[in-house]
């Protein structure tokens, strides 16, 4: 039973966060695929280039809303067990059902069955998460390495890679300093470093110089 229920919640939000909001507002408001501009991307960053404020705003606040729902979805999980319950000799707390949310949600958005196990990189879902995983402190620490570091450098991939590297130390303190939650730590841990993995392409193009920084018109690699 304890095994089923920490299942549920991983698919739950696995599915949950391969909703491709960025093809499906591009597609029904747009009459396009935003696959096929820019960077070829499914998340924020392309879709503000893509389709302008109004479209772009609206897939990183239907993104964010993924991680949300899916941490309250776990959340709840949670308190219908009291906050945790017994595993082979273990506690699965309220820690491990948020992270195990996070997990999935931010796995279904990088690899949604929808489009081939193909998606976006997992910033914005990922930050909705964190709201519920780490609570709005620890969420608006991780926003605000994200923004000076963006505002310093001019590069959306810069702020995002290293948002997702702080990631596990934030992790460190909440679970393994804070609580002893080291499963947490690891769900936590992987997923932040599958974000950095989906911006294999930005390093890429960082170390080679070629990478797009905001406001520049010549087409992303």
């Amino acid at each position: 039973m304890e095994l089923l229920v920490a299942l549920g919640v991983f698919v739950i939000s696995f599915l949950l966060g391969s909703i491709p909001w960025g093809v499906i507002i591009s597609k029904v408001f747009y009459h396009t695929d935003i696959r096929e501009h820019g960077s070829g991307n499914i998340g924020t960053t392309n879709a503000m280039r893509t389709m302008g404020k109004v479209g772009g705003s609206a897939v990183f606040v239907l993104d964010f809303g993924k991680g949300i729902v899916s941490g309250l979805i776990a959340a709840a999980a949670a308190a219908m067990f009291g906050g945790g319950i017994s595993l082979s000799g273990h506690v699965i707390g309220y820690d491990d059902f948020v992270t195990v949310a996070f997990l999935g949600c931010v796995w279904g958005h990088i690899f949604s069955p929808w489009l081939g196990f193909k998606g976006g990189k997992g910033i914005a879902v990922a930050v909705g998460c964190l709201f519920v995983t780490f609570g709005w402190q620890g969420a608006c620490l991780e926003l605000a390495i994200f923004a000076v570091l963006v505002l310093a450098t001019k590069y959306v991939s810069v702020g995002s890679i290293a948002a997702a590297a702080a990631c596990p130390l934030f992790a460190a303190y909440y679970f393994l300093y804070a609580t002893f939650a080291p499963a947490a730590w690891v769900c936590t841990t992987v997923a932040a470093l599958t974000v950095v993995w989906a911006h294999r392409g930005n390093i890429e193009r960082l170390r080679a110089g070629n990478e797009r920084r905001i406001g520049q018109k010549s087409k992303e690699a």
